[in-house]
């Protein structure tokens, strides 16, 4: 059964700042833009969702209009840039965001998360899935980028996905241990 990545809508949060781990609130006009995402989205036996509120509260629209259980799970919150986040990313010294560049997946200048923690983070989260079953996980784009690498597409850290937007991959094989 398919896993269904869904982006949150837009935060209520200006332009140009950095945000993962920050819990921003959802737009004015969350309530229209959630109902007109929903009739299109793919079903599911399931939800499961960030805790962070720009996923949680579309999720609980989903859910209702569905009448599907929810379920939250940490695994699915973005990516902790620690003292960057709330920052605008023109203040984020050049610095750091060069020691990031040089090292993607590895580096934390921000002091938070590296893409490989989240990338094992998100890694742990599918290998709990259950693949008889269709999921619909309300997340963020590191997330989305991260099931990516797990399912091996070939440039999954440049992926680009709008708000409001999702994929369909399937689970991954699970590797004996």
């Amino acid at each position: 059964m398919p896993l269904i990545l869904l982006r949150h809508l837009p935060p209520d949060i200006a332009s140009g700042i950095c945000y993962g781990r920050l819990d921003v609130a959802v737009r004015a006009d969350f309530e229209n833009e959630a109902a007109a995402l929903i009739p299109g989205l793919p079903q599911a036996k399931r939800i499961v969702s960030s805790p962070l509120t720009r996923c949680r509260r579309l999720a609980e629209k989903i859910a209702a209009a569905r009448d599907l259980d929810i379920a939250i799970d940490t695994r699915l919150a973005e990516i902790d840039f620690a003292r960057w986040e709330g920052v605008p990313w023109d203040d984020v010294p050049l610095a750091e965001l060069d020691e990031w560049a040089a090292d993607v997946l590895g580096a934390r200048p921000h002091g938070g998360e590296s893409v490989a923690m989240l990338a094992e983070r998100v890694a742990a989260f599918l290998a709990d899935c259950d693949p008889a079953e269709a999921l619909l996980c309300v997340t963020h784009a590191g997330v989305m980028r991260a099931v990516l690498a797990a399912t091996g597409h070939p440039d999954p850290w440049q992926a680009k996905f709008a708000y409001g937007d999702w994929i369909v991959r399937d689970l991954p094989p699970v590797t004996p241990a």
